[in-house]
């Protein structure tokens, strides 16, 4: 990325609002990134915020929960990253309100770093290559402000809209083949239903659902934050953005493949008192279920995966 230069932005694509004082910068950048990749942010050096967010995996881990630094495993699976720009909140629970916040959660849960953000400051405070670079990007010495921004500030870059898609919805182009578009076809219609939670550019309206996955959760999802029995088991629709190639899915990481997903939904799900309105049986033959995982693989954008700006080199 040149200095001069912002994060290009697709066609079809908003605007990202940066906030005031993390604007980006490519010094701000490429320390996010480093931080992003450095193990110093876990208690015992031992992971990182890439260690669970792959970005060939489009910033998702590849198993159903990830581990921690001190070996206990997480209690979500780790979502993909993609777009996270234009997220209005974070978490599967939507429980923190800016990209900067939500880096204090990873950091503090003992089954993920396992630590507090004042200790990762004195780390930082006794590598003098860091403490110059902070220096550079934020004009003050390493402390929390400038490590949450940073972080936050190269996650911000990690804009993927030039799929297939994406080629042939904002570009004019003719990337989809019958299967595909077919499968788009059902995707949008009344009879899969697909959209009216996969909506917009980013493919999320970005609430707080239950889809049938179990009739009882041992996540209690949004309630946790919120208290109400209404939101028992409602988690935070996902973006299906590159969702071929951020496998397991649902928040427990349950299911291992596509089809596995487009079975569940098939099927209507389990009963549950919390459970979405639109899950209901929807009647698909196996063409129409291979039609929609095809849909659903043209979402993956290949330039996005294979960037190597985004790679720990």
């Amino acid at each position: 990325m040149k200095e001069e230069s912002k994060i290009d932005i697709p066609v079809g694509f908003p605007s990202i609002a940066f906030p005031d004082g993390n604007e980006y910068t490519k010094a701000r950048w490429e320390l996010g990134k480093r931080l992003f990749y450095d193990q110093i942010m876990s208690k015992q050096n031992t992971i990182s915020c890439g260690s669970c967010h792959h970005a060939q995996n489009a910033f998702s881990d590849t198993v159903a929960l990830s581990i921690g630094d001190n070996n206990l495993v997480g209690k979500s699976n780790a979502p993909t990253l993609t777009n996270i720009a234009y997220h209005p909140y974070f978490t599967r629970a939507g429980g923190v309100p800016t990209l900067e916040m939500h880096i204090l959660v990873p950091i503090q849960e003992h089954d993920e770093f396992n630590t507090n953000i004042l200790d990762i400051v004195e780390k930082l405070k006794q590598d003098q290559s860091y403490v110059a670079q902070i220096k550079d990007a934020y004009n003050r010495e390493p402390d929390p402000y400038s490590i949450t921004r940073a972080i936050a500030n190269f996650e911000r870059s990690f804009i993927s809209g030039n799929s297939l898609y994406d080629q042939y919805a904002f570009q004019g182009k003719k990337t989809l083949n019958e299967v595909e578009l077919r499968g788009l076809q059902l995707f949008n219609s009344s009879k899969a239903n697909c959209s009216q939670c996969h909506s917009g550019f980013n493919f999320s309206n970005y609430a707080f659902e239950n889809n049938g996955l179990y009739p009882i959760y041992a996540d209690s999802g949004r309630m946790r934050l919120t208290h109400l029995e209404s939101d028992r088991a409602r988690f935070k629709v996902p973006t299906l953005r590159n969702i071929s190639v951020t496998a397991p899915y649902m928040h427990d990481g349950s299911f291992k493949t596509l089809e596995a997903v487009i079975n569940h939904y098939n099927s209507g799900g389990y009963s549950h008192a919390n459970k979405s309105s639109f899950i209901k049986p929807l009647g698909l033959s196996e063409q129409e279920k291979n039609d929609l995982v095809a849909f659903l693989k043209s979402l993956t954008d290949y330039q996005f995966i294979n960037n190597k700006n985004f790679k720990n080199e």
